[in-house]
C-alpha cells in the first residue's frame, strides 16, 4: 500500500474549481427547458422557496452566504448550544408526558416509562389531567432524587407544587436532590384559556416560588415559558419565538421585581417549543431562540453565562392527524431529530395516537424508543452541534431570528405579552398567518400524507379513551388536517346512514400509459374528500361509458387520460355521462382557454388539477350530492 506524504496533497487538486456563474448558466438552461427565461441570479432567484414569515431559502448556498460568527457551545450567543459540551454524549432528556386523571392508570404508564428509557416526567395536572389530589398516588416507586419531574398545573400551579415538594419530605428526599420544573407560566395559562381574574396573584406566586427554588432548591426551575399556545394556535416559527421572548422579558421583571437579581431570574426560567416535520426549521428554531434570548439576557444586564437557554422540545400537535395515525409516527421521528440536531436540552415525543385521545401502552413505548433510536443506534448525540457549519442551516437561522426580533418588538411596543393577549393582537396576528396557511393545505401545496395525500378509505379507525377536556376559552387549537377531517366525517356519516361511501367514477380513456398518471391524481383528490372512486372497467369509450357508468354507484365522473385522447375523444365522453345521469362531470388537467370552452359545451362542469383548492371543490361535491 502507497501511502502519501502529507504535504497538503489534495484528491481534487487535478480538478478546477467550480464557480456560482458556472453552476447559474447550468440552471439557466434546465429552466429555457421549462419556458423560464432567466439568466444569472434571476435564474438562481427562480428556484428559492418562499417560507412563513419572509423567510427564504436558496437552492444554493456557499461561504457568500455565511453570517458571522456563530460563536462555540456553551458561550454566548448560544447559538451551537447552551452548554458546552451540548447534549453529547449522555443525549437529550427523555422527557415522557402523562395526562392520565386516573392516579393508578397514570402510577403504571409513569413507571413503564422510567423503566423502558424515559429520564424525566412531564405530568399534565388539574382538570385537563392528574387530580392535584393523585400526584403522589401517580408518583409511587419513582425515585424522585433520580428523575426529574416537570409540573404543567395552570392555575392550580401552586397547589401542585406543594403537593409535590410534600410528597418528597414524607419520603425524606432532599429539596437540594430534586430536578426538573414546577410549571408555572401565568402568561401561558391566560393564552391558553382567556382566564385572567386571577392573572396578578399568579405572578406573586410564581415569583413567590422562584425565590424559593433560589433559596431552597437549586435542582428546580420555578417557571416555564411555554411557546405551545403560539404554535396550536396556527402560529409560525417567528411568532412562537417573539411570544416566548415577550412572555420570558415579563417573567424578568416580575422576578426581579421581587427581590431575584437578574442572573437569579434567568436561571429559574425553562423554554417550551414545538418540533416539527420541517427538519432544517426545526433546527432553526431552536439556535435562533438561544441566540435571542442570550441578546435578552445580555441588554438586562445578566452575566454571559446566565443567557444560555434552557430548553424543552415538544412534537407538534398541529401535525399530528386523527386520520392513518400511524404515520404520525414519521412526522415525530423527523421532529425529534429536529429538535436534538438543534440542541434542545430535553424532548417530548408525543405518541402517534395523541390526537385520538389518551394513548395506549404501544404508543408511549414507541414515543420514547423515537429518542433511543436515534441516541443509542444513531448516535445522534456524540457531535456537537452537528448543523453548526451548514451555511444552509447558519443562514435560515439567522434569518428566523431577526424575524422573530421584529416580532418580539412589535409586541413590546404594545405593551408587553400580557397586553398584547389582552387586546387581540397576538390572536389577530396568529388568525392571520392560519389563514394563510390554511389556503396551503387546501390547494395541497403543503401535502399530508394519509390525509390530503395517499388517503385510505378503507383504512380501520384507531379507537382510545377520551382524554381530560382542556378549559375553554383562550387561543384556539388547530390542526392541519382539520378541513379534511370534516369531509371525512361527512363521509362517515354517509356510510352509517347507507351502507355505502358516495362515489365517483373515474372515465379513464386510452391505455394505462395515458390516463395512470390522472386516474392517480384524481382517485387521491377525491378519497381526499371520503369519496371512493370507481376505476371499472380500466378505460371506457363513448361507446361504452354510459353503462360503466351506471354500474359504478356513483352520480359524479370524472375524465382521466392525456391531452391528446382529451382533444380526440373527451367531448363525447362528456356527452355521453351527462345523458347517462352523471350530475358532475369533471375533468383532471388544465386545458388551454378554446379547448376548456369546447368541453365545457359538451358537458365538463369543472376541472381538477394540481394546485386547485381541493377543500373547496371536495365541500361543493359532498353538497351537490347531498351528503350531509
Amino acid at each position: 500500500m502507497t501511502v502519501l506524504p502529507d504535504d497538503g496533497f489534495s484528491l481534487a487538486a487535478e480538478f478546477p474549481d467550480a464557480t456560482r456563474g458556472q453552476w447559474q448558466r447550468l440552471v439557466e438552461g434546465v429552466l429555457s427547458k421549462a419556458g423560464t427565461d432567466a439568466t444569472g441570479p434571476a435564474a438562481e432567484d427562480a428556484l428559492a422557496t418562499a417560507l412563513q414569515d419572509g423567510l427564504t431559502t436558496r437552492p444554493l448556498y456557499t461561504a457568500e452566504n455565511a453570517t458571522g460568527a456563530a460563536g462555540h457551545p456553551g458561550f454566548p450567543p448560544f447559538v451551537r448550544g447552551g452548554r458546552a459540551g451540548a447534549t453529547a454524549v449522555s443525549g437529550w432528556d427523555v422527557r415522557q408526558r402523562h395526562r392520565e386523571p386516573d392516579p393508578r392508570k397514570a402510577n403504571e404508564a409513569v413507571l413503564a416509562d422510567l423503566e423502558n428509557g424515559a429520564t424525566s416526567l412531564w405530568l399534565t395536572v388539574g382538570p385537563a389531567g392528574l387530580p392535584v389530589s393523585g400526584l403522589a398516588t401517580a408518583l409511587e416507586g419513582v425515585y424522585l432524587d433520580l428523575a426529574a419531574v416537570v409540573l404543567d398545573a395552570g392555575a392550580e400551579t401552586g397547589p401542585a407544587a406543594e403537593a409535590l415538594l410534600q410528597l418528597c419530605d414524607a419520603r425524606d428526599v432532599p429539596h437540594t436532590a430534586l430536578t426538573g420544573n414546577l410549571g408555572a407560566d401565568p402568561l401561558g395559562t391566560l393564552a391558553r384559556t382567556g382566564q385572567d381574574a386571577n392573572l396578578a396573584q399568579q405572578m406573586a406566586e410564581a415569583a413567590a416560588l422562584a425565590a424559593r427554588c433560589t433559596r431552597e432548591l437549586p435542582g428546580l426551575r420555578a417557571l416555564t415559558v411555554d411557546a405551545l399556545p403560539y404554535h396550536d394556535a396556527g402560529g409560525s416559527a417567528a411568532e412562537e419565538l417573539g411570544c416566548s421572548l415577550a412572555t420570558g422579558v415579563a417573567y424578568l421583571r416580575a422576578l426581579t421585581d421581587a427581590g431575584l437579581t437578574v442572573d437569579e431570574a434567568c436561571g429559574q426560567l425553562e423554554f417550551r417549543y414545538a418540533a416539527t416535520a420541517d427538519q432544517f426549521l426545526t433546527i432553526a428554531t431552536f439556535r435562533a431562540a438561544r441566540r435571542l434570548w442570550a441578546r435578552v439576557a445580555e441588554a438586562s444586564g445578566a452575566a454571559p453565562a446566565s443567557g444560555a437557554q434552557r430548553q424543552h422540545a415538544v412534537t407538534s400537535a398541529v401535525m399530528m392527524t386523527r386520520r392513518d395515525p400511524w404515520v404520525n409516527m414519521l412526522r415525530t421521528t423527523v421532529a425529534c431529530l429536529g429538535a436534538g440536531v438543534g440542541g434542545a436540552d430535553a424532548v417530548t415525543v408525543l405518541p402517534f395516537d395523541e390526537a385520538l385521545g389518551l394513548p395506549d401502552a404501544f404508543a408511549r413505548r414507541i414515543a420514547r424508543n423515537t429518542s433511543a433510536v436515534l441516541l443509542e443506534e444513531s448516535h445522534l448525540a456524540r457531535v456537537i452541534d452537528p448543523a453548526g457549519g451548514s451555511w444552509y442551516v447558519e443562514s435560515l437561522t439567522d434569518q428566523l431570528a431577526h424575524a422573530a426580533w421584529a416580532w418580539f418588538q412589535e409586541i413590546e411596543r404594545a405593551g408587553g405579552q400580557e397586553a398584547a393577549l389582552r387586546s387581540g393582537l397576538v390572536a389577530d396576528r396568529l388568525a392571520a398567518t392560519w389563514r394563510s396557511r390554511s389556503a396551503g393545505l387546501a390547494t395541497r401545496r403543503e401535502p399530508i400524507t394519509g390525509v390530503s395525500e395517499f388517503p385510505h378509505l378503507g383504512e380501520q379507525p384507531v379507537h382510545r379513551e377520551p382524554a381530560p377536556a382542556t378549559l375553554p376559552g383562550g387561543l384556539p387549537k388547530v390542526r392541519r388536517d382539520e378541513a379534511y377531517e370534516a369531509l371525512r366525517a361527512r363521509s362517515d356519516a354517509h356510510l352509517d346512514t347507507t351502507g355505502a361511501r358516495p362515489r365517483v367514477f373515474l372515465a379513464a380513456l386510452g391505455p394505462a400509459a395515458a390516463h395512470t398518471a390522472r386516474a392517480t391524481f384524481a382517485a387521491n383528490l377525491f378519497q381526499a374528500g371520503g369519496i371512493e372512486p370507481v376505476h371499472e372497467p380500466a378505460t371506457v369509450d363513448a361507446a361504452t361509458v354510459a353503462e360503466a357508468f351506471a354500474r359504478s354507484g356513483a352520480d359524479i365522473a370524472c375524465l382521466c387520460s392525456g391531452d391528446k385522447l382529451y382533444a380526440e375523444q373527451a367531448e363525447d365522453v362528456a356527452a355521453a355521462l351527462k345523458s347517462a345521469g352523471a350530475v358532475r362531470v369533471f375533468l383532471a388537467g388544465r386545458p388551454g382557454t378554446e379547448q376548456r370552452e369546447a368541453y365545457v359545451r359538451a358537458g365538463v362542469d369543472e376541472f381538477v388539477f394540481a394546485g386547485g383548492d381541493a377543500v373547496a371543490v371536495l365541500s361543493s361535491v359532498l353538497d351537490r350530492m347531498g351528503v350531509a
